[in-house]
């Protein structure tokens, strides 16, 4: 169901208010799709995407030329009413009267008026058709009650002018505005940017022949050619071809990754040097930068607790304005002074008081941060779980494929006699290079590193439970188990054997004629990023915890490599759950940070769920929060961001709130003794100048890693 808005024409996904206006959204009919065909509507749907972001975007544009011609405009009829006003001319010491001279600035300053003050009267009648008065109805009050007594002045009331108060107020308001809603559009600019990325056609390869359609038109299976410097336009599998891909707007990350074969690539992605042929698998709202585009949405547009505290102190605050200006307005009144000098008090009182910065300082934050973390890999799924992440005092990691790589790699080679490591790599290497084994590709992938060039192998054959064996270079070579040497009875006492027996790795032996000339242990490889992640979250005072379904002996010598405060070994995944409830009876604030599939229970259980690895696999239901990458380093980004966010909306709050302890009291008149008196212009100044700091101050958020 699409919605629209009545007063501007703006459509929209859901239903509510509309962004500028705050006027209800009514239901349209949607059209049924022209074709039967279920993909060709997905895709349509992917456009009308694009669309939608198209119109939001243009619809904030117009709206800020709109604020920026009245403003221009106004200003140009502002001169006049200056030159008109008798305060001005008896200030700047000039006399310019003529006969109907007040007319025609009550004619000018009627203009003024209705043209630069229509976006705030409009916004007088929709707060209170909602019944709820806020900074709209505070600025067109002021400006109402500025403009029905001046102009009962110029048609007969004992008074003076109060044009030229109004006009400069008015000014100042529509500039405030056209500046804090470019600030506006600003922040929203990351997310657009997302929106831009994709290409508009594909090349859809049919045998030899290459044809040119939009990518509306692509649908699963199809096979399409990408050329070197291209856009990916979308989600697929190489199926042939070789090349280094950006995935720096999609991923955050820095560094093009190199994909063959096989790999999966994201549509929106930019090809490097190679030329390549790619099957598509995800199209239209399935595609990953979609789910990106949808996710940022859901996240900017959830509610915010601390949004909650921001709405009631706006209309707190409102309250306190009327009430103060009218006290204002009846104190003076009471003190003698004349009406105009009491209703200047009143309509500054009004005027500073408005609740606009408040109104922006949360949301404004979360728009940024939520358009800078999906820029970086670390898309929020969860408003307020995102929010308590700045709590977090405990972070529990699943082991395989999150602290490690999941991939088996040589940790020690341990050579006896006079024998070399590189002689012992290149045998067993040389022996395995054929097989799949992921021992053996761990061994393989070690000569590699080493760069050992490997020899060719006779005589080749497999020992069915015990290992392999082969000739190299005359000599008759094995890569066997711990059961062959028992088997055999060969005796291995080497301390430096046992110490990796007992850390729970896998150990194979190299024999040359029977002999052993080595020993290899190999484990689930330990990221390099995982160091890293654990030393900097242990510096902020996290505790780091790991919870795996491996031996005991395994997950001992992970968490003592990464010095982790405390493990929980051979748990089943229905198990894992409990596990963290068990922490969080400890009164911890526990994170759970998973692959998102058997780690599913443990997240939800967690007051954070982190889905790490997820790549285009955005969708991970268990998780509040999921990172693209493989990279636990962006947990830490992810707590950083979470407390950089909260303290960004905690200075709005203050700056919006807290400047109006000495704003009131002077824009009330309680220094008029000693001279000093803020004009309602001087009064919009500030209220504006406060909105606009607030709106740079939440584009200056960043993302420390």
């Amino acid at each position: 169901m699409k919605y629209k808005c009545p007063s501007c024409g703006m459509e929209y996904d859901k239903s509510g208010k509309c962004d500028m206006d705050g006027v209800e959204l009514i239901p349209i009919k949607e059209q049924e799709p022209s074709s039967p065909n279920q993909e060709e509507h997905d895709h349509s749907k992917h456009e009308g995407h694009r669309s939608h972001h198209k119109n939001h975007h243009d619809h904030h544009e117009m709206m800020v030329r709109d604020f920026k011609k009245r403003f221009f405009i106004s200003l140009f009829f502002t001169f006049p009413i200056l030159i008109l006003s008798p305060l001005i001319q008896k200030v700047l010491g000039f006399t310019f009267t003529f006969a109907g001279d007040n007319y025609i600035l009550f004619a000018l300053s009627a203009f003024v008026f209705v043209y630069g003050g229509w976006p705030f009267l409009k916004g007088l009648f929709t707060e209170l058709k909602r019944l709820n008065p806020g900074m709209m109805t505070l600025i067109a009050l002021a400006i109402s009650v500025a403009f029905i007594y001046s102009s009962a002045v110029v048609f007969g009331l004992k008074g003076k002018f109060f044009f030229w108060e109004l006009v400069t107020l008015i000014d100042i308001m529509l500039l405030g505005h056209w500046i804090e809603m470019r600030s506006v559009m600003g922040a929203s600019k990351a997310l657009e940017a997302l929106a831009k990325l994709m290409p508009s056609e594909a090349h859809l390869l049919k045998g030899e022949k290459v044809t040119d359609i939009p990518i509306t038109q692509l649908k699963k299976g199809d096979i399409v050619l990408v050329k070197p410097g291209e856009k990916i336009p979308s989600d697929g599998l190489i199926v042939e071809g070789a090349s280094s891909i950006n995935e720096a707007m999609l991923t955050g990350e820095s560094k093009p990754v190199n994909k063959k074969q096989g790999d999966k690539v994201i549509g929106g992605a930019i090809n490097g040097e190679g030329s390549l042929h790619i099957k598509i698998t995800h199209t239209g709202e399935e595609s990953y930068l979609s789910q990106v585009i949808n996710l940022v949405k859901e996240a900017q547009e959830s509610k915010s607790k601390t949004q909650d505290l921001a709405n009631n102190a706006a209309k707190w605050l409102t309250i306190i304005s009327i009430s103060v200006g009218t006290l204002t307005l009846f104190a003076w009144l009471y003190f003698k002074q004349p009406l105009v000098f009491a209703i200047e008090r009143m309509v500054t009182v009004m005027v500073i008081t408005c609740p606009h910065a408040l109104g922006l300082a949360v949301p404004l934050v979360v728009a940024v941060s939520t358009s800078l973390s999906a820029k970086n890999g670390l898309l929020i799924r969860n408003r307020a779980s995102f929010e308590r992440a700045r709590n977090i005092d405990t972070i529990i990691f699943d082991k395989t494929g999150t602290l490690t790589k999941g991939e088996f790699g040589i940790t020690d080679v341990i050579t006896f006699g006079k024998n070399k490591i590189d002689d012992v790599i290149l045998f067993a290497a040389s022996l395995e290079q054929n097989s799949e084994h992921p021992i053996a590709k761990g061994i393989v992938n070690k000569a590699k590193t080493n760069k050992i060039e490997l020899t060719k192998v006779t005589g080749f054959g497999a020992m069915p439970g015990k290992g392999i064996q082969g000739t190299i270079n005359g000599k008759k070579i094995k890569v066997v188990s711990p059961n062959y040497l028992k088997e055999k009875k060969i005796v291995i006492s080497d301390k430096r054997v046992v110490e990796v027996q007992a850390q729970g790795k896998t150990t194979v032996y190299v024999l040359q004629d029977e002999i052993p000339i080595g020993a290899i242990a190999l484990a689930d490889m330990i990221r390099e990023e995982s160091r890293e992640a654990i030393k900097n979250l242990k510096a902020k005072g996290i505790k780091c915890m790991m919870l795996t379904g491996d031996h005991k002996k395994v997950a001992e010598w992970v968490a003592k490599e990464l010095e982790l405060d405390d493990f929980f070994a051979e748990v089943l995944p229905h198990e894992k759950s409990a596990t963290v409830k068990k922490v969080q009876s400890q009164g911890l604030n526990v994170a759970m940070v998973g692959d998102g599939v058997n780690d599913a229970p443990a997240l939800t259980q967690a007051d954070v769920g982190i889905a790490i690895g997820a790549g285009t696999d955005v969708a991970v239901e268990s998780a509040d929060i999921v990172l693209v990458r493989s990279d636990p380093r962006d947990v830490v980004a992810v707590i950083g961001l979470a407390k950089a966010t909260y303290s960004k909306m905690k200075q709005n709050l203050l700056w919006a709130t807290g400047y109006n302890i000495f704003a009131i009291p002077l824009a009330a008149g309680i220094l008029y003794n000693q001279g000093i008196l803020l004009s309602p212009a001087a009064g919009a100044f500030l209220m504006s100048l406060s909105t606009v700091i607030v709106a740079v101050n939440a584009k200056f958020l960043k993302i420390k890693k």
